[in-house]
């Protein structure tokens, strides 16, 4: 391994609780097992995004995220890619013109209702840790809602485009209603006052010894007396059919596959908490597994590096394509893509 590194983007929580007794029961928890040598991943094949997609953006990754009008640079400078995130990875397993309006060409979106409420409550579920076990309650949590939206305006304020000031306030009413009705949920699926994270938006990379680096943020980690790790992610729209279960733990294993890398340890649970449905999924993972994840990445990495390098981005037509920024720019719906900003081997290149 040439290089490592493990971060946290707030090093706060540094407790640590019984790993059996951190969640309580929901309206369904849908375990998954394996067996070495088993599961059906074995290809690169696409993962289940949510609907609007969020930023996926990482600290310092150089993978432009395309979210938020205006959040792009209008001098921003077009590189290579250098790096790979779950976000990144599921935009070109979907559609790898997408892959390439976000991370190279940078192209700007509008602010998204439904992918600003998830960072709002993925926020408000963050700070509530920093209150002692006793006064995590629903009411404190949601209490945090206001503070956390005005967080969110300070930083992007283009977000204040999503709610039009016509209504007298109705629409952001409404929609601040629905991220408390979220937070309520999650106080039926976890305890947060038998919980003590012992890292909360934590950011982690590595550079594996192919070169390959990857990198993300994990929402949460939680770590028993006796070594083992839980990965845990929030998730504000509604779980999966069982069918598309495998594609949405993509993510849960690259974070998997990068704590193992950098800290030889086997996560023993990886955990999704879908607060809009109310459902569980977890998955004990097996080394297996990860190198399983290892070789999908080495091979989604190859074809980034050769469309990248021939500047083919194939578009890649599916029922998300109602939710794309971009279909003026894209020839699947008659339009033309700007002008590719990086240089191209010249057609006599090795030639004598």
């Amino acid at each position: 391994m040439r290089g490592v590194m493990l971060r946290s983007c707030s090093a706060r929580g540094v407790g640590v609780d019984g790993m059996r007794v951190l969640s309580v029961a929901g309206r369904r928890v849908l375990s998954m097992t394996t067996s070495p040598g088993s599961g059906p991943d074995d290809a690169v094949s696409s993962s289940v995004p949510d609907p609007v997609p969020g930023s996926g953006a990482v600290p310092g990754s150089g993978e432009g995220s395309g979210s938020g009008a205006g959040s792009v640079p209008a001098q921003a400078v077009a590189v290579a890619p250098s790096s790979l995130s779950p976000s990144r990875a599921s935009d070109f397993m979907r559609c790898p013109l997408l892959y390439r309006f976000r991370v190279i060409d940078k192209l700007p979106e509008k602010p998204s209702a439904a992918a600003t409420r998830g960072t709002l409550v993925h926020a408000v579920l963050e700070r509530l840790f920093d209150h002692p076990a006793a006064e995590r309650t629903a009411p404190r949590a949601k209490a945090l809602i206001p503070g956390q939206w005005d967080r969110l305006l300070e930083s992007k304020p283009e977000l204040s485009e999503l709610f039009p000031g016509g209504d007298e306030g109705a629409g952001l009413e409404r929609w601040l209603t629905e991220a408390e009705a979220l937070v309520d949920r999650w106080f039926t699926l976890e305890d947060p006052t038998r919980l003590e994270p012992v890292e909360r938006e934590f950011f982690v990379e590595t550079e594996l010894e192919s070169g390959l680096r990857l990198r993300g943020i994990i929402d949460r980690v939680d770590v028993a007396p006796t070594g083992e790790v839980r990965i845990v992610d929030y998730k504000t729209g509604k779980a999966p059919r069982p069918e598309y279960a495998e594609g949405a733990l993509f993510q849960m294993k690259f974070y998997a596959l990068v704590v193992w890398r950098l800290k030889r340890v086997v996560p023993r649970r990886l955990q999704l908490v879908y607060l809009g449905s109310g459902d569980v999924i977890t998955y004990d993972p097996v080394i297996e597994d990860l190198e399983r994840m290892e070789r999908k990445l080495l091979a989604l990495w190859e074809a980034i590096r050769e469309a990248t390098e021939t500047g083919d981005w194939r578009p890649r037509q599916s029922k998300l394509c109602g939710w794309c920024d971009h279909q003026a720019v894209c020839p699947e719906f008659g339009g033309t893509p700007p002008v590719y900003p990086l240089a191209l081997p010249s057609a006599g290149r090795g030639e004598s």
